[in-house]
């Protein structure tokens, strides 16, 4: 028996070297790539480009032209891992396929890559299509020249282009004369992109085009498109300069040169194969705007259609209109299906359309559950239930009332089993959206755009902290939502009601309260949280700018600003102090009076297709005044720092306010809730996509918060003053995302860099660092999982 178990350990230790000697003998095959290759191939690594650019030609439009011609050069080689063709050795590293499903076929497709081979065929069809992109550029006479350099079993492809002189835009001009559609190509002309001195670029000719036939179907040119508008170019070949002029081809079909009014417009509202041909009753819309709805059942209140439809009756035909109705329905919600047809026909001397709308509703009433992940800046990170029932015709003008209740379970990650915290909420609301301004005072917008909402919600929502106590909170909300353009967006909330009210305090807590072994500060907070009865009045505003909508530019960028007055118009009308409190109430229950402002800003650049920089800056404070002076913001205003959504090298609400430290290391309550009345934070990471699934990323986070004028709680050192950039926490870290299409799961490791604190004499704490440390990484190294990106 004494000899079995060395035996049976011997077996197994000389089994598993000879399992790594063949895994360690295939990989040597599969890196001698050279002798699996065809005979007289080679393979194709990469692209190497010289430029001898005229001397007019700065750096920058030489780096811009080698990467232009690099991203189009053909063909593309195989995926490399420090100059080795990793995936061509793993095509080769089980050999040939004997069976097209069996495991070698598996592992050729999921991980190998089929070799790519240098060609001076190749080579050869590259220099026209450079040349061509150069002179579409406008570097005219450039010339282009490649060959093959080889190596071994590797080739690469060698190229020579010499860059002439880039041709700058001199004048441009529009041809016309007096018929309709070419007055219009003039008038187009007072709105050109083109300024004396820009580059030649065909691009930009092009969008030049899109433009002037856009303005002209927007002036009735039903028939009208892009094709029809010629341009020629004068080059200057001594000067380097052109001039391009702008005409319609004599070709053009003439019902493309006839403007168009719209007769008129004729609405099915209740669209379907079934009734098409039987729904024939009308009801006409008697107002200034003659619709004709078709709807026998009634379903919708005409007034509906005036508010989306933008083409209207007596009117020129314009695309853009036709353009913004169609968006309209779609994104009115009530519509499944939204077809259009123009029908020309003649009026007299002139050319009319009838417009014809097909719409086919969603069902009216519908029944939603859904199972959410959801992750928060406080690292609580769990899952909810939601039931949702809708109905998309409230009141007939496709109005949207929503029901939704939930439920949901969090937990804190990243926080030990003994101090962390469940969170059970529970909720209800109800929303009434309206595809229009609901107002007694009139509003501006642009009419151009998407339809403005008005929103009424009311809910209920009960947190269960931890089972140490409850968290009711009552809100009442009524706003409008708009855009002024595709960048522009405001939000304004004139009539916001908020009542917080803490239940159900545990004995924990009250033993917390009396114990002598809880720091002094602690048990103010406590007696801060568990007295909570307060109502908020207030009024919100938000602007929200996208730089653009389209996420393909290299870069891009968003703004978001929020003000927050509270109290002002209570403090008016309720001024009877409240027994055995300072401040003035509503039915015996303090109202708050603040003002919040914050700002945050993202912006995101994208290095390469695969690698972007994301960064956001963030700064709020929130001031209290008149019903409020001497205390903090109401504990659901207040601002906090740490988590996975914040400064991810700290745990939640683990820093700040100021120079305030929470014990994370001895066995005190860690549930004590606290934030500040102002904050700054700053974060940037690099994202790389290493395929479509997964993503690293790596990231550096700034920041804390304070108090304005409370100090009773926290004390001076929590309060912001001149010195609050010494006071800054900084953390670093990786990540690890997930995409998985409908959401994106995320885990970041981070470690702090600087404390706010001094530990030992300094904030800096990078000299600490030490992964072999036990309690170093216990203390240190903080785990985040967050569904989504962070910002």
């Amino acid at each position: 028996m004494s000899l079995s178990q060395p035996y049976r350990l011997s077996k197994t230790y000389r089994s598993g070297v000879r399992l790594l000697c063949l895994l360690a003998l295939l990989l040597l095959n599969a890196c001698n790539i050279a002798k699996h290759l065809p005979a007289n191939e080679r393979l194709y690594m990469g692209t190497d480009i010289t430029i001898n650019a005229d001397s007019t030609v700065s750096e920058s439009e030489q780096e811009t032209m080698e990467t232009t011609l690099s991203e189009i050069a053909r063909p593309k080689p195989n995926a490399q891992l420090f100059g080795y063709p990793y995936k061509v050795g793993f095509y080769y590293l089980f050999g040939e396929p004997k069976k097209p499903k069996g495991f070698r076929a598996w592992f050729r497709r999921k991980f190998g890559q089929e070799p790519v081979f240098a060609s001076a065929r190749a080579l050869s069809a590259n220099v026209p299509i450079w040349e061509g992109t150069l002179e579409n550029e406008g570097y005219f006479g450039s010339t282009v020249s490649g060959s093959l350099k080889e190596d071994g079993y590797k080739a690469r492809g060698q190229y020579q282009v010499e860059l002439k002189q880039r041709y700058l835009i001199d004048s441009v001009g529009f041809l016309g004369d007096s018929t309709p559609v070419r007055k219009a190509l003039l008038t187009s002309g007072k709105q050109t992109v083109f300024k004396k001195g820009d580059p030649f670029r065909l691009t930009a000719i092009n969008v030049e085009r899109e433009r002037i036939g856009q303005f002209i179907k927007q002036r009735g040119f039903y028939y009208f498109n892009t094709d029809y508008i010629a341009v020629l170019a004068d080059n200057d070949s001594v000067a380097h300069r052109s001039k391009l002029y702008f005409a319609i081809k004599p070709e053009m079909p003439n019902a493309a040169g006839v403007p168009y009014s719209i007769r008129d417009v004729i609405i099915y509202a209740n669209y379907n194969l079934s009734t098409a041909q039987s729904d024939t009753t009308q009801r006409r819309v008697e107002s200034e705007e003659d619709f004709i709805v078709v709807d026998s059942a009634r379903t919708y209140n005409p007034k509906l259609f005036r508010d989306i439809i933008a083409v209207r009756p007596g009117r020129k035909y314009n695309s853009r209109a036709q353009d913004l109705t169609l968006s309209r329905f779609i994104n009115v919600g009530a519509f499944k299906f939204v077809r259009n047809r123009f029908e020309p026909s003649q009026q007299g001397d002139s050319a009319v359309l009838d417009a014809y709308y097909y719409l086919t509703p969603y069902p009216f009433k519908s029944v939603r559950l859904e199972l959410d992940g959801t992750s928060r800046s406080n690292n609580f990170t769990g899952t909810q239930v939601i039931a949702s029932w809708r109905n998309r015709n409230t009141l007939k003008r496709a109005e949207l009332l929503t029901i939704n209740a939930n439920a949901g379970i969090e937990f804190q990650v990243g926080v030990g089993d003994d101090r962390s915290i469940t969170n059970y909420r529970f909720g209800t609301d109800a929303t009434l959206s309206f595809p229009r301004l609901v107002s007694p005072v009139r509003f501006r917008y642009d009419r151009r755009q998407a339809l403005p909402k008005t929103n009424a919600t009311v809910g209920y929502q009960l947190i269960k902290r931890g089972g140490l106590y409850d968290l009711n909170s009552f809100q009442t909300t009524f706003g409008y939502a708009w855009r002024q353009n595709l960048k522009v967006e405001h939000v304004f909330q004139p009539f916001n009601v908020n009542y917080i009210l803490t239940s159900n305090v545990s004995d924990a807590v009250r033993d917390t309260l009396i114990s002598q072994y809880v720091p002094e500060i602690v048990k103010r907070q406590f007696i801060n949280i568990i007295g909570t009865q307060q109502l908020i009045l207030s009024t919100l505003y938000t602007f929200n700018y996208n730089s653009s909508p389209r996420s393909d530019l290299p870069t891009t960028f968003r703004f978001t600003g929020n003000v927050e007055p509270a109290g002002n118009l209570a403090s008016l009308f309720f001024r009877k102090q409240l027994p055995n409190d300072d401040r003035k109430g509503i039915f015996n229950v303090p109202y708050a009076q603040f003002l919040r402002l914050d700002a945050d800003l993202r912006v995101y650049h994208k290095l390469n297709p695969n690698v972007t920089w994301a960064s956001r800056l963030f700064g709020g404070i929130g001031i209290t005044y008149g019903n409020s002076a001497g205390y903090q913001l109401p504990f659901t205003k207040q601002y906090f720092v740490g988590g996975s959504n914040s400064i991810r090298a700290f745990r939640p609400r683990a820093i700040g306010p100021g120079l305030y430290t929470r014990d994370t290391i001895r066995n005190v309550p860690l549930f004590q809730d606290g934030g500040g009345d102002v904050k700054l934070e700053a974060s940037t990471e690099i994202r790389g996509k290493l395929n479509k699934y997964i993503e690293l990323a790596a990231f550096v986070d700034a920041g804390n918060v304070w108090t304005y004028s409370n100090t009773g709680i926290f004390g001076e050192e929590a309060k912001f003053g001149p010195n609050f950039l010494k006071q800054i926490a900084i953390g670093t870290g990786v990540g690890l995302r997930i995409d998985l299409s409908y959401f994106l799961l995320r885990f970041d490791l981070a470690t702090p860099l600087r404390k706010p604190y001094k530990t030992d004499g300094s904030e800096w704490v990078i000299n600490k660092i030490n992964f072999r440390d036990r309690d170093w990484r216990r203390q240190n190294l903080v785990f985040n999982i967050g569904v989504g990106y962070p910002f």
